[in-house]
């Protein structure tokens, strides 16, 4: 027996021998052309020669094991003898072209005349390989598993099968650094047949992507109708942040990390080299993107940070993800020709400001306009993407994706859009608290707001955007304004009476704002609440309008032209509603010095009211309006008899002005002088007859016995 079998063994070696690639027939350039796409490294491959001569010793070597009677046993292969097995060296790594490709550029010159950024150098340094092919946590044994062998002998006939599959060929492609064209020739018809559990399973057992899993998604890759079955597998991993609970077909429920699939995203870009099979999918894939850049460090799980971690560790890939994330965006623009927008952002700093949790939204805003200005037609498609993450309110990503949207509002292919942008915008005008998010979903209404046909739509916010007018913020509160004047200019659109008057209160508290801009808006504003206001509402208006009369009439002497005109229309309309004929007449005849007078005459019993809000102007910048305020304050003096206390708050408040100008100093101790002349019992109000006079007022006619501001006709003070 001994004898024999030692005669058939040298008869095999022989044969070999004779069947060896310099005896065998040279292969045809076609043939090896065919091949070649399969195959990793073209230098260590075997030629179809040595395959059929292999083929043969095995069916030679399982007749004479079954001549003698001894089955075949087949072991699983464990994770911890795959692990054993040495890497292959730096040498061998860096003779494959293949694993690392620079990231194809355009040879058209761009736009700007510059050239495009050194995308190569930056993949040079992000995927250097030559570490150990080892997965970030090694899986348990798969006894249950089928072996490699009984899938080449019998192929995978369900699909329960395919996760098994999948496994036994990572793990054998792990242990041999030569890969067997017929062994991937059925991975790639499996994962045809099979694309999400291929994915899932292959993510799962080599999250960080190791030597074998590069093999496997190059192979997938080689197939434009694979690839494109694949990538919305990946996508839809990639859009489930931090990772996706998705079961494959033999139950296995592991958790799918998100960045593992835009680990492979990577390596796909580095081995595609025509842009097709990404241009379906591209708009979505840069949306995912965009949304992992934008995860702060505390929102990053410890399993995810420990994968980066191992990531880097094997590939010397950047230490923050959000790099990593960038790089691929990067590399994702270029393959879909936009290489003009990764040089703009370049030049704009946009790259560095997009990995800044603060200003990322910015950076986001700045992508969009750039990709608007290059005329991307990814454009649009990006932009519906945005809008789904908000309708589905993804969170830590409504800021960037608003700031997106609210750069193609005024896009004229969005009309179709527009009910469900307003929905959008009211939703987070009303839940939000951040300021940042409010600010852009103003941005968005104002622009709205202009559009025909949106006017009913935007009255629904208008309680929400009232409450803003309380804020601090001045940006904010001015594009409350705006976007209230926008909606009622040349508009007769009525104004509701619980609106008419929150807005009549609140407005009147920014006429005396120190920014020009705030108070034009607010005074127009005012108007056009009284103008608009329903008739129910006019008369609970009376109130509002009433306390409004005073600082309308003091900015009657604003410094700034259009303020002046402003408050002169919005205090006619005032007293038109208040129907104090007098007063327009006034106002009319362009003798606003007698409107004080007429104002208290028929008014003392608001007095009091009238002198705290004249000591109230007593701090404005501007010396016209202070000048105004004090002269209001010595004629209502005289209506105030009996009143010591409220005098002499009115004395105290003058004498801790700002030092001023003379005239202002002068004025001050005049109006002082007359307080305390009214102050005083024993004085007689009829004795003098003190006069106090402006730089600009025309003289008062004196009244017998009371003291009276004006100017004698002979100019004197």
């Amino acid at each position: 027996m001994a004898e024999r079998r030692f005669s058939l063994c040298r008869f095999l070696r022989r044969r070999k021998k004779k069947e060896s690639p310099e005896t065998a027939p040279a292969q045809q350039p076609e043939e090896a052309e065919q091949s070649q796409p399969l195959q990793e490294d073209p230098g260590r491959d075997r030629t179809q020669e040595q395959d059929r001569a292999r083929g043969h010793f095995r069916r030679a070597a399982q007749a004479f094991l079954k001549f003698l009677g001894i089955r075949r046993k087949r072991n699983t292969t464990r994770p911890t003898e795959v692990m054993a097995q040495p890497d292959p060296s730096p040498t061998e790594l860096e003779a494959d072209p293949d694993v690392t490709t620079a990231i194809p550029l355009t040879e058209e010159p761009t736009n700007s005349g510059a050239a495009p950024p050194d995308l190569t150098a930056e993949a040079d340094t992000a995927m250097t390989e030559g570490t150990a092919d080892t997965d970030l946590v090694p899986r348990e044994s798969v006894n249950y598993a089928p072996t490699p062998d009984s899938f080449e002998e019998n192929g995978v006939s369900s699909p329960e099968q395919v996760p098994a599959f999948v496994r036994n060929v990572h793990q054998r492609l792990t242990a041999s650094a030569t890969p067997e064209e017929k062994l991937l020739a059925e991975f790639l018809r499996v994962t045809d047949e099979h694309p999400a559990d291929v994915v899932f399973t292959l993510l799962r057992c080599a999250p960080s992507c190791d030597r074998a899993a590069a093999t496997l998604w190059k192979t997938i890759t080689s197939s434009g109708r694979t690839v494109e079955k694949v990538l919305p597998q990946l996508l839809r991993v990639m859009e489930y942040w931090p990772w996706l609970s998705m079961s494959t077909s033999d139950g296995d429920e592991t958790n799918v990390f998100a960045l593992a699939a835009t680990r492979v995203i990577w390596e796909i870009l580095q081995m595609l080299q025509r842009p097709e099979p990404l241009k379906k999918y591209s708009p979505h894939l840069l949306v995912a993107l965009l949304f992992q850049i934008s995860i702060s460090p505390e929102q990053m799980p410890e399993e995810v940070d420990t994968l980066w971690r191992e990531c880097q560790k094997q590939y010397n890939l950047p230490t923050n993800s959000k790099r990593f994330a960038v790089l691929t965006l990067k590399a994702l623009l270029c393959h879909i020709e936009c290489e003009d927008v990764v040089l703009s952002m370049e030049q704009k700093h946009g790259w560095d400001t997009l990995l800044n949790s603060d200003t990322h939204h910015y950076a986001v805003g700045l992508l969009a306009r750039e990709m608007r200005r290059a005329s991307s037609p990814l454009f649009y498609p990006i932009a519906l993407g945005v809008l789904r993450l908000l309708s589905r309110e993804k969170p830590g990503w409504e800021l960037p994706a608003m700031a997106f949207l609210v750069e193609i509002l005024d896009c004229p292919d969005i009309t179709e859009w527009r009910d469900s942008v307003l929905e959008i915008l009211s939703r987070r005008l009303a839940r939000s608290q951040c300021a940042e998010m409010h600010r852009l979903v103003l941005s968005g209404l104002t622009v709205l707001s202009k559009a025909p046909g949106m006017a009913d739509g935007m009255q629904s916010l208008t309680p929400s955007l009232v409450e803003l007018l309380w804020y601090t913020d001045r940006e904010l509160v001015g594009m409350v304004l705006s976007l209230f004047i926008n909606q009622v200019q040349d508009r007769d659109i009525p104004i509701s009476t619980p609106t008419a008057l929150r807005l009549a209160e609140l407005l009147q508290t920014l006429f005396g704002h120190d920014n020009i801009h705030m108070q034009l808006l607010s005074i127009h504003l005012f108007r056009k609440v009284m103008e608009l206001g329903v008739d129910k509402s006019k008369q609970l208006l009376k109130t509002h309008v009433i306390h409004s009369l005073l600082p309308l009439f003091f900015h009657w002497d604003n410094e700034n032209q259009d303020v002046a005109e402003a408050s002169r229309e919005a205090l006619l309309r005032a007293v038109g509603l208040l129907k104090r004929k007098d007063l327009v007449k006034l106002l009319k005849a362009e003798q606003p010095w007698r409107f004080s007078e007429c104002l208290l005459e028929k008014d003392k019993r608001r007095a009091v009211e009238y002198l705290h809000q004249a000591l109230s102007y007593l701090e404005s910048p501007q010396e016209p309006v202070r000048e105004a305020a004090l002269r209001f304050i010595g004629i209502a003096g005289r209506y105030l008899k009996g009143q010591p206390e409220e005098l002499q708050i009115a004395i105290d408040v003058i004498e801790g002005m700002t030092p001023d100008s003379a005239a202002v100093k002068s004025l001050a101790r005049q109006t002082q002088e007359i307080l305390r002349a009214v102050q005083r019992p024993q004085s007689s109000p009829g004795s003098s007859s003190l006069k106090i006079t402006s730089r600009r007022e025309a003289p008062l006619p004196e009244v017998s016995g009371e003291l009276i501001l004006g100017t004698p006709s002979d100019g004197t003070t």
